[in-house]
């Protein structure tokens, strides 16, 4: 059954797909967002914890380990809960994910330290971006959907490429009628669009 409001997947998911429907530009984001989020994680591995800014020292498993209760943390946190909120079924593999993600960095981060986390964090930045630039510039032909709406992007991305990637190896669906809805719906914006294109470039 499909959810109402900030977690109505289908309404989210055909925004994302009426600016993906190419399929190299897919397969260039399914490449790229996930380093762009484990990349991120690894810079915030050097924000303070929770205990750091209360002044006390952690003994707990986590600490031994090398994780600690960091933006890094909150922000993989905010993520899973999301996608869990979205769908269950696959918003558990993506919070999966965003977890691991959380460790991993954490521990890469750990072992290379700030100095080199940095420029490593940095180049896989601007390679990942220009990458699905490239793909929206040269095979999309349609500016990337963050420029419409920047907070959707960016949130929606790790768990719409997983979702696409679900669909074309699983042929999964969070519920019945859900991928020919959303088919629906991303024509219907992509008709709309190359109207408004064709219409701005009769008028100059």
């Amino acid at each position: 059954m499909a959810r109402k409001g900030l977690f109505n997947l289908e309404k989210h998911f055909a925004f994302y797909g009426a600016y993906h429907s190419n399929k190299v530009n897919v397969l260039i984001h399914t490449l790229f967002v996930w380093p762009i989020f484990f990349s991120a994680l690894v810079l915030f591995y050097f924000t303070p914890s929770i205990c750091e800014l209360m002044g006390t020292q952690p003994q707990c498993f986590l600490a031994r380990h090398g994780l600690f209760l960091n933006f890094g943390f909150f922000f993989a946190l905010a993520y899973s809960v999301f996608y869990l909120l979205m769908d269950v079924k696959a918003g558990s593999l993506a919070a999966l994910l965003c977890m691991a993600c959380w460790v991993g960095a954490s521990n890469l981060a750990l072992t290379i330290g700030f100095s080199l986390a940095w420029k490593a964090v940095l180049a896989t930045q601007l390679f990942c971006w220009t990458g699905q630039f490239i793909g929206h510039s040269f095979f999309e032909k349609r500016a990337p959907a963050l420029l419409d709406n920047l907070a959707q992007a960016f949130l929606m991305a790790p768990f719409f490429v997983l979702l696409e990637v679900l669909q074309a190896v699983f042929d999964y669906e969070p519920y019945p009628g859900f991928n020919t809805s959303v088919s629906l719906k991303i024509e219907a914006d992509i008709r709309e669009w190359q109207e408004m294109k064709q219409s701005k470039l009769a008028l100059n």
